[in-house]
Order: C-alpha cells, then structure tokens, then sequence
C-alpha cells in the first residue's frame, strides 16, 4: 500500500520554530517530524511515499535524498498554494495507482493502531475508507472534522468539517490519518473550494460514504500532534523517555566537568562547554551552543540557539 503524506503546511502557530524550517522538519530525537510519520508507517510495510510539500521548502528533498535512512521510496510533488488537504492530495492523484493511506505529517498515532487499521483493511466486506477517529472535547470538536457513527458496526454515516457545538453530530473527530481506495479521488475532482477558500477532504469523503458507503472508522486512545511549541516538546520527551536514543552523544566539542545523565541525545556539530549538567530527558539540535555552567533537563535546544552560561532551565524549548 502507497502513502501520502501531506507536508506543505508552514507551521505559523509554531512560530518563531517554523521561522526557518518547515513544521514537517521539526526535529523529534534526531529526526524530523515527517519521518517520524513515515517510520510508524514503515514499520508495518509501507515501501512506498509520496510527500506533498512546499516549493519553498528545499531541505526537506536534501535531508530524504542525502541524509535519511529510511528504507523505501520517497517521491515529492509541490503544493504551490495552502489550498486545503483536499487541494493538497490532488496534487499527489497522478503518483497513486492503488489504494492508500493518507496522514498528515504532524499527527502521530502508535504503530499498533497503524497495524489495526490494515487489518481492518482486508477484512470483509471490502472498505472503501477508514477513518482515525477521536473522542474529542468542545474545543478540538471547532476545528475539526467530525463524525456521526454506526454504533452497531462502525459504518460512518456523516462527516462534517468543523461544525459549530450545535451542527456537530457527535463528540468524535476524524483524525487525519485515512485509509481510501482510489474511488475517494473521484469525488475529489468535484469538490469546490469551501467559504474559507479551501477544498476540503471532507466534502470528498461524504459523497463516498453515501454512494459507495462502507467507509469505517477505528476508535483512537489517544494521539500526538504538533501544533504548538510545547506539543515539540512533548514529542521529543516521549520519545527519549521510550528509550528510542538513551545516550547518545555525537559532538566531541565538551568541556571539562561537563556530565550526562540518560536519556540524552546531543547531535554533532553541537558545542558545549565546561561543568554543565545535561539531562536527563534533553535532545540538543547540530548548530547549538551550551555555554559555561548550563543545567538542562526535560528539554529540547534547538539549532542556531546559544544557551547563555550559568543558566538553568526545564520543561522548555530552547531556539
């Protein structure tokens, strides 16, 4: 089965982060946020890519054809203008010749919940979608798209995109990871651009449900998106914590009387000076610099940051 993976947003509400990098080059541990996506993906036999990405973001072509080591293939097709998720897999139609799933690039579920919906996806009768789904509160139902479901066996009936609390038929959103057959892209082609200016993939999916049907959905314990600096934060911290990197320390640029305490990773091209305390739970980014005496804990320093010396600092993003 294909992926695509929408990667062409800038990540404003990330800013001053996404200043200079796109949000899907967000480093979680050492890699960034996309591939992140891809590897939950990858883990369960997905060999093929398609990133829909920004023509003003050329580090993301560099890292995937210089620097990554994911094993499969990864194409790239430009999404000149934010026009909508819908807009957004128009452009990757031409590469997809099966059925596919299709995530956005900073929303993380658990590789288990990947493996659920594939099984769901040969099971019987046929589906033409799966949708990621979320119990969600008032706030994130707004923003959302959300469903009214088939208690009984699954089936999604409606799907509306960010209702007001009073047009929205449930409290459960649709998450944007999906699973389609290439039917979905038909209805996709009819699709006009919503009052915000955007093609929405919801305006897709409600013509296949009730035309097609047996578009299903898979109930979510939880997820991770990155929206906002802390959510980068929370990524990074999950993923040390789960013992991905314990302690790694890449950069020969330390002072005397520095000390380490795992999990720690510290990418080379990092420069740290003497007696600082680093760690635990700390992902330091290539082109930082940690000055005389730092304490760091629970943190992520970011590159281009210069952590001033004698300082002390927990639960942060450092840029």
């Amino acid at each position: 089965m294909q992926a695509v993976i929408l990667a062409a947003g800038r990540g404003t509400r990330l800013q001053p982060i996404t200043n200079n990098r796109t949000k899907a080059m967000c480093p979680v541990v050492g890699k960034p946020m996309v591939e992140r996506v891809m590897d939950t993906l990858v883990a369960n036999g997905v060999r093929e890519f398609v990133l829909v990405i920004s023509p003003d973001d050329p580090e993301i072509q560099d890292y995937f054809k210089k620097r990554s080591t994911i094993k499969a293939r990864v194409d790239f097709v430009e999404q000149a203008q934010q026009l909508g998720m819908g807009h957004a897999l128009l452009q990757a139609a031409p590469y997809i010749n099966d059925d596919f799933i299709l995530s956005s690039c900073d929303n993380l579920i658990a590789e288990k919940a990947i493996f659920r919906m594939l099984t769901m996806w040969v099971g019987y009768p046929p589906p033409n979608g799966i949708l990621a789904l979320l119990r969600v509160g008032p706030d994130e139902l707004t923003r959302m798209g959300v469903v009214e479901l088939e208690p009984e066996h699954g089936r999604i009936l409606r799907i509306v995109e960010k209702p007001s609390l009073e047009e929205a038929p449930s409290n459960i959103g649709s998450v944007p990871i999906y699973m389609f057959t290439p039917k979905l892209l038909e209805y996709l082609k009819n699709v006009q651009p919503s009052p915000r200016g955007e093609y929405e993939l919801q305006d897709a999916i409600q013509p296949l449900i009730e035309k097609d049907g047996d578009v299903f959905g898979l109930m979510l314990p939880d997820r991770i998106d990155l929206t906002l600096p802390n959510d980068l934060l929370r990524l990074n911290l999950q993923y040390l914590k789960n013992g991905h990197d314990q302690q790694d320390i890449r950069t020969e640029k330390i002072g005397r009387g520095t000390q380490f305490t795992a999990p720690v990773l510290v990418e080379a091209g990092v420069s740290i000076s003497s007696n600082c305390q680093i760690g635990p739970n700390v992902f330091i980014e290539s082109g930082a610099a940690i000055e005389k005496g730092v304490q760091l804990k629970n943190c992520v320093v970011l590159r281009g940051a210069v952590v001033p010396k004698e300082s002390s600092h927990q639960n942060q993003v450092i840029w």
